[in-house]
């Protein structure tokens, strides 16, 4: 409503100055919001880890007590056999009380256990019983978790699932998790059976790969499928066993390796909106260390 400055005006001058003076008086609009950012968010963890003759699990274990973020636990979770009573003898001990934010995925030790029945049956849905292979959302990054004790050829389901997952979405960031590498420069080798995944991974741009099986920390520069530099599409691939089981030896070093330790420890990867970081954190009274940044595909 006009004021009573403005009604003066209207009675000395004619209501077409109201009209000018309330044209004049409009209150500015506010822009319209565009996306809300997605915030960064922390994926930790490590494989290979509660072996109730070692004690690195519980070093393991304390480290994520103070790392916020989903945990990764990247297969072998309780050995020897991932019977039911070596999850509840080994791992609940030591890594089971972030149950509740675990995303894991199978090794073979879990399957020396007929149909992972230990695996399955401790850590139930969310572990997506019997096929083990899922993905979700983690803030601006889509995460596959896979399964290398099932069949991985193309044509498979898996495969085919993978597929499917890599191309049903619009997001520009793309992590996997799998058992067995495909590059190590570990004692154990390669793994050359999870190539057909690694092939799908890298034609739909995805940017890393955390494995486990090696008892070691290893870092890869990006590489494709067959192991060439490939800094433009290349996949970064971490190998993470150092959750808590007997340390592995390296037994050389593969070309694209460019950090190797030999100590128990979670990988922290920070996931941003079109980049991400990386750390490894060792367990007290370790030193070795490695970190960096790198951005999306």
């Amino acid at each position: 409503m006009p004021d009573l400055a403005a009604r003066s005006w209207v009675a000395a001058f004619g209501a077409s100055v109201l009209v000018t003076l309330l044209a004049c008086d409009s209150s500015p609009t506010s822009p319209t919001p565009g996306p809300t950012p997605v915030g960064p968010a922390v994926l930790v963890g490590a494989g290979d880890i509660a072996d109730c003759t070692v004690a690195g699990s519980e070093a393991t274990g304390r480290l994520l007590d103070a790392i916020e973020g989903t945990v990764m636990a990247l297969g072998d979770l309780a050995y020897p056999h991932g019977r039911p009573e070596d999850f509840q003898s080994c791992f609940v001990p030591r890594w089971g009380r972030h149950k509740s934010r675990i995303r894991p995925i199978p090794g073979n030790h879990d399957y020396e256990t007929p149909g992972a029945a230990g695996y399955y049956g401790y850590l139930g849905s969310v572990a997506a019983p019997p096929d083990g292979y899922y993905s979700f959302r983690h803030g601006a990054w889509l995460v596959v978790a896979l399964n290398t004790e099932i069949p991985m050829s193309a044509g498979s389901p898996q495969h085919e699932w993978l597929r499917r997952e890599l191309t049903a979405g619009s997001t520009a960031c793309v992590a996997a998790l799998m058992h067995y590498p495909l590059f190590t420069s570990g004692e154990y080798g390669p793994h050359p059976e999870v190539r057909p995944l690694w092939e799908l991974l890298y034609q739909a741009g995805a940017d890393v790969v955390v494995s486990g099986d090696e008892h070691l920390y290893e870092r890869f520069a990006p590489q494709d499928p067959n192991g060439r530099a490939d800094q433009q599409r290349g996949l970064r691939q971490f190998v993470v066993g150092t959750g808590g089981g007997p340390l592995y030896r390296f037994v050389g070093v593969l070309p694209n390796s460019e950090a190797q330790l030999r100590n128990w420890g979670v990988l922290r990867l920070t996931l941003s909106d079109g980049s991400y970081t990386w750390e490894f954190v060792p367990v007290a009274g370790e030193s070795g260390r490695d970190s960096g940044s790198a951005a999306c595909h």
